[in-house]
């Protein structure tokens, strides 16, 4: 019977062992869309993370400044320096419930002498040799799940890292081509005033020919002097605003604000993008949105810190034992001693005032919390969806009509130059008619300018792109499957 004693108790503990508290992780469920209102797509796009939406563009300048970007951006690569932080943690976490073994040793020598002349005193003694050492061991017995709930919540935080380096991909691309469709917008308007300019310094030199003719009056000539003026002093604006986005563009990628600048001068035609993407299903979003799969990893982490809190309101009991040998030699004799001590340590909570308990309800309102936060960037995901939706799906319209806007203003301002010089009506309706192509032509830039942004709006709304040429992905597959 004894021995049955013996081979059981091994038995209860490992079976005590396996005990983990607290509820465990599933995927959180919300109610979603068969398709997008905007969209009518009731097909699934799949994985598009390695999709590169950019280069719909046909701008092979930015294609290169995308591609750089993820590579060296600094907001990227701080969030690759996290990664290794949640992995030290994952280890960290880990560590508590694994035997720990500690060496320690000392050695000294000492002695006296007298040094007051008097040889034969008592206080002089002959130098002592002395040796001590130490070795502790000690192992907690995670009997409740405690360090095994707290690694699960620092996995969860490594998946979280990987998440938020995705994230940070994306938004490096969204503002990349951003700040780069901005530049090209403020080049189109100095394009527009240099040629409006151009136009209007020539109906001036007209004007002046009139009023030598006498078919016109120092009024018409001031009038058109100040057109001039006027396209004149809104140049610098402009030029200053180009500089800002392409100082904004070197900055993402890594480099000094001004080493762009020259490149970009050398030209380049406003961003249009040359096909329309597939929105997919709202359903895709929860796979291809970064920021969904970090808010569901934070979720993860705290349902399993429930358990963390859970098992703090239970005993704990360590093992541990040391051995301290020790060795003394003098002139006179030697001596050694060994002391070991082995045993366990009961540690049970009985009152703390409620900390423990109070613990445990702050983390049990904390996954609460972290649910509502998933399902509230899931929500937000959906609404900047179908806003992109909804913007790009008319953006077209609006270009179209700007065009056509243009091309019938320019036709008014030549018939009225032509009637002009004639003698057939005023310079103001040259001036007028001037103003009006002026403003059509900045209206058809703005309008482009916001399609392209819509169409990116869209891309990044979907999570597309951000793993191209992404480094990360095997080490991330690595740490999920020791889950």
């Amino acid at each position: 019977m004894t021995s049955i004693r013996v081979a059981a108790a091994p038995l209860v503990l490992l079976l005590l062992s396996s005990c983990v508290l607290g509820p465990d992780h599933k995927a959180p469920q919300i109610s979603l869309p068969a398709k997008f209102a905007e969209g009518g797509n009731t097909a699934s796009n799949g994985d598009i993370a390695k999709n590169a939406w950019w280069t719909a563009f046909n701008d092979t300048r930015l294609n290169g400044y995308a591609n750089n970007g993820l590579q060296q951006n600094l907001d990227v690569l701080q969030a690759l320096e996290r990664i290794n932080q949640a992995q030290a943690n994952v280890v960290t976490a880990g560590a508590g419930a694994l035997p720990s073994l500690d060496l320690s040793s000392s050695a000294d020598r000492s002695g006296s002498k007298d040094i007051g002349g008097n040889a034969g005193s008592s206080s002089s003694s002959s130098p002592r040799t002395s040796v001590s050492g130490g070795l502790t061991a000690s192992w907690f017995l995670d009997l409740f799940g405690l360090y095994r709930r707290s690694k699960e919540a620092a996995l969860a935080n490594l998946d979280a890292a990987y998440a938020s380096v995705d994230t940070a991909r994306l938004t490096l691309l969204s503002d990349v081509t951003d700040a780069y469709i901005s530049a090209r917008y403020y080049q189109e308007l100095i394009r527009i005033s240099q040629d409006n300019l151009k136009s209007r310094r020539e109906t001036l030199n007209l004007t002046k020919l009139q009023l030598e003719a006498g078919a016109a009056s120092r009024l018409d000539v001031v009038q058109a002097e100040g057109l001039v003026n006027s396209t004149l002093a809104g140049i610098p604006g402009l030029e200053a605003s180009f500089r800002t986005q392409a100082h904004r563009v070197a900055t993402l990628l890594a480099l000094p604000a001004g080493t762009l600048v020259t490149e970009l001068q050398r030209g380049g035609h406003q961003p249009v993008a040359r096909f329309n993407p597939q929105a997919g299903v709202p359903a895709d979003l929860v796979r291809n949105r970064p920021d969904i799969r970090a808010s569901e990893r934070a979720l993860a982490a705290a349902v399993a810190n429930i358990g963390v809190a859970e098992a703090q309101l239970y005993p704990s009991i360590t093992l541990g034992g040391s051995i301290t040998p020790s060795y003394t030699k003098s002139s006179r004799a030697e001596a050694g001693l060994l002391g070991w001590s082995f045993g366990p340590q009961l540690s049970l909570p009985i009152f703390d005032g409620g900390s423990l308990r109070a613990n445990l309800s702050s983390s049990e309102s904390s996954a609460r919390e972290a649910y509502l936060a998933w399902k509230q960037t899931v929500l937000g995901a959906v609404e900047e969806v179908e806003n992109a939706l909804a913007a790009l799906s008319r953006d077209g319209r609006t270009v179209a009509a700007y065009r056509q806007t243009v091309k019938s203003y320019q036709e008014a301002l030549e018939l009225s130059t032509a009637s002009y010089r004639d003698g057939a009506s005023s310079l103001l309706d040259v001036l007028d008619a001037q103003r009006q192509v002026s403003t059509a032509q900045e209206s058809l830039a703005a309008a482009v300018q916001q399609m392209a942004e819509d169409y990116v709006a869209l891309n990044v709304a979907m999570g597309g792109g951000y793993a191209v040429g992404d480094q990360t992905k095997p080490t991330r597959m690595a740490a999920i499957s020791k889950k």
